[in-house]
């Protein structure tokens, strides 16, 4: 007997084609804080509704969406978050992450992804100016803002991936700071440790600010200007390298690695996070589809598989790397042997 497939249902077309919808639905329930307002023990929708400052027809509708979706619960005509929203939309909880819409609904990005049918033509982003690479893009700042709850437990797992004594004199590059996290979360677990932040000038602005809130402030310094070509100075015992990779071409990638090996101690490493799918790219989930928004947003980048990666280091003069999970993201770190 012939193996059987399941019957087709139009069921997945209509769920990619209204998918807009749950977009809107998730930034409207954000905006009216509907999410903390459940949380604060307001369960029908007449409560919902007085407290969001809404009409209760509409908040009704929005928060059967809502069930419907999974951020939501319904039983007796009351509602309740689901485990996933008390973690991240509540805006009280210490993961909230309402605030990285401001970053991901960008007009940059909107506009990306309507230009998607040139982007695939093209290879790359029709965006203009390069996209999102745009030199002192402001973007960048409301990313850097938006992305700490999601980037918090990334970071920490990072900095306890290095392997020397707590009272180490270490130095420190963070590459495309950003945030600073991951430099910052280095310079929490060693106390002797100097941190320098790289980026664009307006973005390490966030970073000297999350430095000072850390009371790293006497031990963070900054270069400012583009990583390809600034000065990244010399005698570094750490490079890290977070989400950066991603954005640019294989060859590309390579010429920037051979810059950080240079400015690493022998006995250096380089610390690196990324979405990493797997060599047929389509799982997991997340780490596949992220190819998707690099082709939108960037002239050459996508999301590189771990045998991309770890040919990117060897030809970058890297002695060995190694691949680490950082579960619960998505991510993975790999660490590099100068």
């Amino acid at each position: 007997m012939s193996g059987t497939t399941d019957a087709p249902t139009p069921e997945r077309f209509f769920e990619a084609a209204s998918a807009y919808q749950r977009t809107e639905a998730l930034r409207t329930s954000v905006e009216l804080d509907l999410f903390s307002v459940v949380a604060a023990g307001h369960r029908t929708a007449g409560e919902i509704a007085q407290h969001c400052k809404a009409h209760e027809k509409g908040v009704r509708v929005l928060c059967d969406f809502l069930v419907v979706a999974g951020f939501l619960r319904k039983e007796s005509g009351r509602y309740e978050l689901s485990a996933d929203s008390a973690m991240f939309l509540d805006r009280k909880s210490p993961a909230y992450m309402g605030g990285v819409l401001d970053f991901v609904h960008r007009p940059t990005l909107r506009q990306g992804y309507a230009n998607l049918t040139a982007a695939v033509r093209k290879g790359g982003t029709a965006l203009p100016a390069g996209g999102l690479m745009a030199e002192e893009n402001t973007d960048w700042v409301q990313f850097a803002r938006s992305m700490v709850p999601m980037m918090a437990r990334p970071a920490q797992l990072c900095a306890q991936l290095i392997e020397r004594p707590a009272d180490a004199r270490l130095e420190v590059l963070d590459i495309a700071a950003g945030h600073g996290l991951f430099g910052i979360e280095v310079g929490k677990r060693f106390v002797q440790a100097q941190i320098t932040g790289l980026d664009w000038s307006n973005v390490l602005e966030v970073a000297k600010e999350n430095a000072r809130h850390a009371g790293l402030a006497e031990r963070y310094r900054t270069i400012a200007g583009d990583a390809f070509e600034v000065g990244l100075g010399h005698g570094y015992d750490v490079v890290l390298i977070p989400n950066f990779l991603h954005h640019f071409g294989v060859d590309r990638c390579v010429e920037f690695l051979r810059r950080v090996q240079h400015a690493l101690k022998p006995d250096g490493i380089a610390l690196t996070v990324e979405f990493v799918p797997d060599e047929e790219r389509v799982s997991p989930p997340f780490p596949a589809t992220f190819a998707m928004a690099m082709l939108v947003a960037t002239e050459e980048g996508d999301a590189y598989t771990w045998s991309q990666l770890d040919g990117m280091f060897k030809r970058a003069g890297f002695r060995s790397s190694s691949l680490h999970p950082l579960a619960p993201s998505a991510e993975h770190a790999i660490v590099s042997l100068a």
